[in-house]
């Protein structure tokens, strides 16, 4: 009877051991070397106590602006992704559209592509004098709304933002459909004998039923929109200049430099970000029982 019981701590003991191994220790690592000088130019590690964390909050700090950059395009593209892939949900299941499963396939493609790829892509469409979107607006005679989408210090950011959202909707949409469709009918023939009207149904009846659905990809949202690198990098490489760098990219770049114990400090600076983020967020949106 004890090896029987004991049977299911071998597969979990070997799983948490791994996890363990690979993934606390070397964390646990990190955020003891962000109080180091490590670096690539010396042999000698020492002790430098909180120098490296007050390098990155001082006043004139360029990581400062790294991270409010990253804090903003979280807010941004969760904002966007989670009202463009509601909407989108809520459309592709009315009854009056047809060919649903197509448009749904076709909306949700893009998240198969890798984020590299979608930069790149975008990187290349985006060009201001070759790109396909200004020369496409020039053959129209819309001059005056071709930019230099990646270069523009006022449209770099906002462009950037645009994209990720394009490609990350149509994840939202997917599961969003799910919670939609795990709703039973009920509630809504009841409301419409009531005479509801479709924004009432969706008020008193949608948003409640589907606030578990918001809040799972709320986290995923911020969970990504806090560690973006890719699509960024391959877009614009944290520039023009430093207008869309993000924590991650300064990672990058510190460890490109050598500057190990900065890299790891502005890692260790993001971990307690998302943390101190997820924690607000899942107390804020805890599920409570929805009485419909």
């Amino acid at each position: 009877m004890n090896k029987r019981k004991l049977y299911p701590w071998y597969f979990a003991g070997a799983a948490a051991f791994l996890f363990f191994l690979l993934c606390f220790v070397p964390g646990i690592l990190g955020i003891a070397y962000s109080f180091t000088d490590w670096n690539n130019f010396s042999k000698e590690i020492n002790f430098v106590g909180l120098a490296n964390y007050k390098a990155v909050f001082q006043g004139n700090s360029e990581y400062l602006k790294y991270i409010g950059n990253t804090i903003l395009f979280t807010v941004v593209t969760t904002i966007m992704k989670t009202l463009f892939g509601l909407a989108l949900a809520l459309l592709l299941t009315q009854n009056f559209i047809r060919f649903k499963n197509f448009h749904r396939m076709i909306i949700f493609s893009p998240q198969v592509m890798s984020y590299l790829v979608a930069g790149l892509v975008f990187r290349s469409m985006l060009h201001p004098t070759t790109g396909f979107l200004n020369n496409f607006l020039r053959s129209l005679g819309l001059n005056g709304l071709a930019k230099n989408w990646l270069t523009d210090l006022s449209m770099v950011f906002p462009t950037v933002m645009t994209v990720d959202t394009w490609k990350g909707m149509g994840y939202i949409m997917v599961v969003v459909i799910a919670g939609l469709l795990s709703v039973s009918p009920e509630y809504y023939e009841a409301a419409s004998m009531d005479g509801a009207s479709f924004f009432q149904k969706f008020w008193s009846i949608t948003l409640p039923l589907l606030k578990p659905v918001l809040v799972n990809i709320t986290v995923l949202n911020v969970t990504y929109g806090l560690r973006v690198f890719d699509m960024i990098y391959s877009l614009t490489n944290g520039g023009p200049g430093n207008a869309t760098g993000v924590i991650n990219t300064a990672v990058y770049k510190e460890f490109s430099k050598g500057n190990l114990a900065m890299g790891t400090t502005l890692s260790s600076v993001l971990f307690f970000v998302v943390l101190a983020l997820l924690y607000f967020i899942i107390k804020s949106m805890e599920h409570k029982e929805v009485e419909v």
